[in-house]
């Protein structure tokens, strides 16, 4: 290995263990109990290292939103990437896809529900901005699948943009009734409630007879 290879590496390095600390106490202190010196103190390294690569901690959640985000965002093109898969067969595909993605990737999707669930915005407007369109990129993938729906004539003429958000508002809302299944909804399975919900949103697309 060459001397560059070998400090791109440390450099990858460095960012995992700052990014591992911080998410570590995102979710045990939340973001107000947090500082530099302490991601410095639990990442065992230096708040110069840790200013060298992030220059606050609002940049160091911001690339731990962007990570989970990227990854959701590689599994959803993934599946929109199956030519042979119909647009229905493959909004029903996201949102298992994301739905698993709560439960196997949850670091990740508690970042995520963090900032979007919390009234207070964290982040100046520039830095917002940034997140937002993340994010954003995942809606697009949805207006594309619905709108080739409707151009091949598979689904009713719909408007793409206002589907996609409804049917990702829906998914994600559905997926904070989890914590309630074993009080207010003890006689619900959500999973069930989540999967009945998508097959709904998906048949108002449809043509009559192409069910």
């Amino acid at each position: 290995m060459g001397v560059k290879e070998r400090k791109k590496m440390e450099k990858q390095m460095r960012r995992s263990q700052i990014l591992g600390a911080a998410r570590k106490l995102l979710l045990s202190r939340g973001m107000d109990n947090i500082s530099i010196s302490k991601i410095s103190r639990e990442s065992q390294l230096g708040v110069g290292t840790i200013y060298f690569y992030y220059k606050s901690k609002e940049d160091i959640f911001i690339a731990l939103q962007e990570e989970g985000l990227s990854l959701l965002l590689d599994i959803i093109q993934q599946i929109h990437g199956q030519k042979k898969l119909p647009s229905d067969r493959k909004l029903v595909k996201i949102a298992d896809a994301y739905y698993a993605f709560t439960r196997d990737q949850q670091e990740y999707y508690n970042i995520i529900n963090y900032f979007l669930s919390s009234p207070r915005i964290f982040f100046n407007e520039d830095q917002k901005n940034h997140v937002d369109m993340a994010g954003s990129r995942i809606l697009q993938v949805i207006q594309e699948i619905v709108l080739h729906g409707i151009d091949t004539g598979y689904f009713n003429k719909t408007d793409p943009k206002k589907f996609s958000i409804m049917f990702w508002a829906t998914l994600h809302g559905l997926v904070q009734f989890k914590k309630l299944e074993h009080t207010a909804l003890h006689n619900e399975n959500i999973q069930q409630v989540y999967d009945y919900s998508v097959q709904t949103m998906v048949q108002m697309l449809h043509k009559k007879g192409e069910e």
